[in-house]
């Protein structure tokens, strides 16, 4: 079998691609010095949406055109859970080995004296998980998706 086409392993295949653009983006901003310029972490978001939206079409694909409205959120929460805490781990050991990152979020952010590595990285990963959660709800919306179940009041 191939390993795209495992249903069950949809998650971590994505959630590591979209950390891999996370970083691969992190690095690109890096290089050019553009991690100050905070309207371009909008980007971000259109990794995770990408990631999440492969995510879902591929389980719909694996599982021939089904998929229900809970599993697909459940594909979408821990695809992106995957990808975000990921990055989290990732900038929480650039953060400790990079120290002059450290100090300049230490001295240009509004809460910079009270931030470390640690805070810093959790900080990431609940945006993260909360910008996941509202991309699968968005997705979830648009992308077909099987009915629950029958409406109330209805006979069949």
């Amino acid at each position: 079998m191939n390993i795209w086409n495992r249903s069950t392993r949809i998650p971590e295949i994505y959630g590591t691609i979209i950390a891999l653009g996370l970083i691969v983006y992190f690095f690109a901003m890096y290089a050019l010095g553009l991690l100050q310029v905070i309207e371009l972490r909008l980007l971000n978001l259109l990794i995770m949406l990408g990631g999440v939206y492969y995510a879902m079409k591929q389980f719909s694909r694996t599982h021939h055109g089904h998929m229900n409205y809970f599993r697909g959120l459940a594909i979408g929460v821990s695809t992106s859970a995957i990808g975000s805490s990921t990055f989290a781990l990732f900038l929480f050991f650039f953060l400790r080995f990079d120290k002059g990152l450290m100090q300049y979020i230490i001295e240009h952010e509004p809460m910079g004296p009270y931030l470390n590595a640690y805070i810093a990285s959790f900080m990431v990963l609940l945006e993260g998980i909360f910008s996941g959660l509202f991309i699968t709800f968005v997705l979830l919306n648009w992308v077909h998706s099987d009915q629950v179940n029958e409406p109330s009041g209805t006979s069949s």
